[in-house]
């Protein structure tokens, strides 16, 4: 291969201009809070119509399943920083590790874990549009299946009045902060 006399320029110039993404990750000044939320959802074709807590999640859901019920099982949520990792302890008896590794503009990158005892099951390093949701499909049963909704924003999500109005129970919903 024979470089052109502008050549080694250019790779210096563009090397300079747009780093590498180690370089990005470093440029991050202090701790950046990251909240995470987490909503297990059960699947079924059993018509019994869509939980009230899901309605503004169910353009996406309909666009990835073909199920006619949807029920919010449990829907958790807590605070962390870029480096230090959270668990969730997902209903199935599960754990989910996530850990923000940067905040880039508006990407999160992450890595996450599922845990069936010590056992890991899924690992995944990704980035997430902030204020974006991963959907993970997970177990099957006879009429449906039980999923993941994974979120994670660089503040707090305000509820819209629809969710605001819809009080969680206590055996529906718990807090990691």
């Amino acid at each position: 291969m024979t470089l052109r006399p502008g050549s080694l320029a250019f790779l210096i110039i563009a090397i300079s201009a747009f780093g590498t993404p180690a370089f990005s990750y470093a440029q991050a000044a202090g701790p950046k809070h990251i909240y995470v939320y987490i909503d297990t959802v059960l699947a079924a074709d059993t018509k019994e119509g869509v939980d009230p807590r899901l309605i503004n999640m169910m353009p996406k859901l309909r666009g990835l399943f073909s199920f006619s019920t949807y029920s919010l099982v449990n829907h958790q949520e807590g605070e962390t920083e870029c480096g230090k990792m959270i668990a969730f302890t997902i209903p199935t008896g599960k754990i989910l590790h996530i850990q923000p590794r940067a905040v880039d503009g508006d990407m999160i990158a992450m890595e996450i874990v599922l845990f069936d005892g010590t056992r890991p099951m899924m690992t995944t390093d990704l980035k997430l549009k902030d204020k974006g949701t991963l959907i993970v499909g997970g177990p099957h049963y006879e009429q449906g299946m039980m999923f993941m909704s994974i979120g994670a924003s660089t503040g707090p999500l305000q509820l819209t009045p629809a969710e605001a109005r819809t009080p969680a129970t206590p055996a529906e919903a718990t807090t990691n902060r």
